[in-house]
């Protein structure tokens, strides 16, 4: 108490309130909070910093707004903050079913309380329709498990509203970048067509890409009618919580190092995302590199490469990325279904190829095909890139070797974006772009530097990284040409010969 009338009398008040919310049944508190309870965007997400109320916002809506609910945190042991809070509120009325997960109220409304620790724990919910899908930390899930999981955000209740509420502050990792994409207009400083907080953005999906429309009037897409779904960002601070003003929460976050205080304290989202160790190119090269990015830089400059990352399933895409010396272009993106075979990627190259420019295609899959096709036509320069062949290559110190040719390739390009390296690269200021780049790790093996293998990148941060792999091949320099596709033919006639013993 003493700490409470230690508060400037407005405050003091809002404390006060605050109190009385507790005492007479949960309500939201003006600001923010409110703002974010009354929002009519299909996706919101809240918060940003710490101590804003996010927790009581998903569990007030979830028990006054919907009637199937459920509340998802990463892992099990997470969830014991919502479930301590959800007592607080729900227990007068009802009881906490604990092999459930679930409180199930006399009017009906049931709220289930879940975790997505693992990517195929997205399968527990196929087919598990409900009205509110609110994930807690939204930063610490893979966007695949987010849009598997909401593709069910659905009701067969009459006139019953279907949204989903993400809370959470800055990511920590560059694992949680793509929510900075996903809320690009409110989120990303590079962002060409910024919005206020609170703005309604309506968005779908073309090609496999998340595109801004703009109304919410259905479209027609491929001859299907589809209905874009409203998304917004609302922020909140601790300064936002009168039920904290009176306590040393400030104060702790006011203590914190940077940038984890802007983050916590203000949820800056351009404050960066900490750096795994062992990451293959720091975000601060990549950032640097976008930096330098002009369009039109290449005018005077001919092309000298093309980087072709092809599909190797329906999820992928094809990316093909031109280079012209020091700068690179923006990547032609397509999806996996538009480019089946060789052939069909092989005219893509074609058509964005120009005189001189040599071809450097990932010969896995489908990109033996597209080599095939391509390696005897006239006046076309093409290397094979295979990522599994063994190199002879070393880094720049002449002491480390690689474990393989994607470890080369990848370290090379390190070694040029290192502001020591004097290179300048120039790389477009892609928010997907730099995700990709950052993502990969390293390890130093018996056999040198290995780079991390992109199956296991997608099982990481839920998507393929195909515009990082492609601008890595654009980059690249083969060590003899043809030499990836023959180690790759070679390769493939010792797993078909051990197939047959």
């Amino acid at each position: 108490m003493d700490r409470l009338n230690d508060l400037p009398a407005h405050q003091r008040e809002l404390v006060l309130d605050a109190l009385r919310r507790r005492k007479n049944g949960w309500k939201p508190f003006p600001g923010p909070q409110t703002q974010a309870y009354e929002s009519k965007a299909d996706i919101l997400l809240y918060g940003g910093a710490a101590g804003g109320g996010k927790t009581d916002l998903l569990l007030g809506v979830a028990r006054r707004e919907h009637f199937q609910s459920i509340v998802f945190r990463r892992t099990f042991p997470n969830l014991r903050g919502i479930e301590t809070r959800a007592r607080e509120m729900y227990a007068p009325e009802t009881s906490y079913n604990e092999s459930l997960h679930r409180w199930k109220f006399k009017d009906g409304r049931q709220i289930e309380f879940a975790s997505l620790q693992y990517d195929k724990d997205v399968s527990n919910f196929q087919g598990q329709p409900h009205d509110l899908y609110a994930f807690d930390e939204i930063t610490e899930f893979t966007e695949a498990q987010f849009r598997f999981v909401t593709g069910w955000n659905r009701s067969t209740r009459k006139g019953q509203r279907c949204r989903v509420i993400c809370t959470g502050n800055p990511p920590t990792s560059q694992d949680g970048a793509w929510v900075i994409q996903f809320w690009g207009p409110w989120l990303d400083e590079n962002h060409p067509n910024p919005a206020l907080p609170g703005e309604l953005r309506w968005f779908t999906t073309i090609a496999g890409k998340d595109q801004e429309m703009p109304s919410g009037d259905p479209v027609l897409i491929d001859g299907e009618l589809v209905t874009p779904r409203s998304r917004t960002f609302i922020p909140a601070r601790v300064q936002d919580n009168p039920a904290l003003l009176g306590t040393d929460y400030l104060a702790t976050l006011q203590a914190l190092p940077e940038p984890l205080r802007s983050k916590m304290l203000y949820g800056d989202f351009r404050a960066g995302a900490e750096d795994a160790p062992t990451q293959v190119l720091p975000t601060e090269w990549v950032k640097a590199a976008q930096d330098r990015w002009t369009e039109g830089g290449h005018v005077g400059n001919a092309m000298s490469a093309l980087g072709v990352d092809v599909a190797r399933g329906g999820k992928d895409k094809t990316v093909i990325t031109p280079r012209h010396g020091n700068w690179f272009g923006q990547a032609w993106t397509y999806p996996g279904k538009s480019t089946p075979d060789g052939p069909a990627v092989a005219a893509l190259v074609l058509g964005h190829h120009q005189a001189g420019a040599v071809v450097k295609v990932d010969v896995i899959g489908v990109g033996g095909s597209v080599y095939d096709f391509l390696k005897d036509r006239e006046g076309l320069r093409i290397e094979a890139i295979n990522g599994a062949s063994a190199t002879k290559g070393k880094d720049k110190s002449g002491m480390l070797g690689f474990y393989n040719l994607r470890a080369e390739n990848w370290w090379k390009l390190r070694e040029d974006l290192d502001p020591a390296s004097g290179q300048d690269l120039a790389l477009p200021p892609d928010p997907e772009l730099r995700a990709d780049l950052c993502a990969p790790t390293w390890k130093l093996t018996t056999r040198g530097i290995l780079v991390e293998a992109k199956e296991d990148i997608i099982a990481r941060i839920g998507r393929s990284p195909d515009k990082g792999d492609s601008l890595v091949y654009a980059h690249c320099q083969a060590s003899m040409p043809g030499q990836g596709l023959l180690d790759y033919m070679r390769e493939l006639s010792e797993k078909q010969r051990c197939g047959e013993a």
